[in-house]
């Protein structure tokens, strides 16, 4: 199937920083599509993963981002697959939708990462973000090139969503108007 399964999605947020936010070119926007990702993974019984890279010195998760501390996976390597135990959180089968900062460096190398271990990956064009947005769209070329899906944040609410007959339509587009 080529469209994302809802039964077999994760949603991981890569690093939505306190200390790398405010660089970011488009910031408020990465944060707001991320947002509408995990609450719709919520809505959708999606399950969600996170992480923050090197916390000490790019601060914690953004208020805005509501990070679930028991799904938040601390960070030193860009690529989140080289820290221990990662990869045993993202099932074999899973097909990761991804979406966070900096499209460039920790999001770029988490999903070739990802791709080199046989995950079967989508990345959130819209619920990206990099200080220059040059850097953002060679990573996503260079993400696609590789195998990731390139998606928006509304193709994967209606992938998730499948029919307007799911129970929990009008709450899922709600939070995309």
């Amino acid at each position: 199937m080529l469209t994302i399964d809802p039964r077999r999605s994760l949603l991981l947020i890569v690093d939505f920083q306190s200390r790398l936010m405010p660089a970011i070119h488009e910031g408020s926007t990465a944060v707001r599509n991320a947002n509408r990702l995990i609450e719709a993974a919520k809505l959708i019984g999606v399950p969600r993963l996170f992480t923050e890279q090197n916390a000490k010195g790019l601060g914690a998760t953004v208020d805005e981002v509501p990070v679930e501390t028991d799904r938040l996976v601390h960070k030193q390597f860009f690529d989140a697959c080289r820290e221990d135990g990662f990869l045993d959180r993202v099932p074999h089968d899973a097909q990761i939708v991804v979406a966070g900062c900096e499209a460039h460096v920790c999001v770029q190398q988490t999903v070739l990462g990802l791709l080199s271990s046989s995950r079967k990956t989508f990345v959130v064009r819209d619920a990206l973000g990099s200080r220059h947005p040059q850097d953002k769209e060679t990573a996503v070329r260079r993400m696609e090139r590789h195998g990731a899906e390139i998606v928006t944040t509304e193709m994967v609410v209606f992938e998730w969503l499948q029919t307007s007959d799911h129970a929990e339509f009008r709450r899922a587009v709600a939070l995309i108007k």
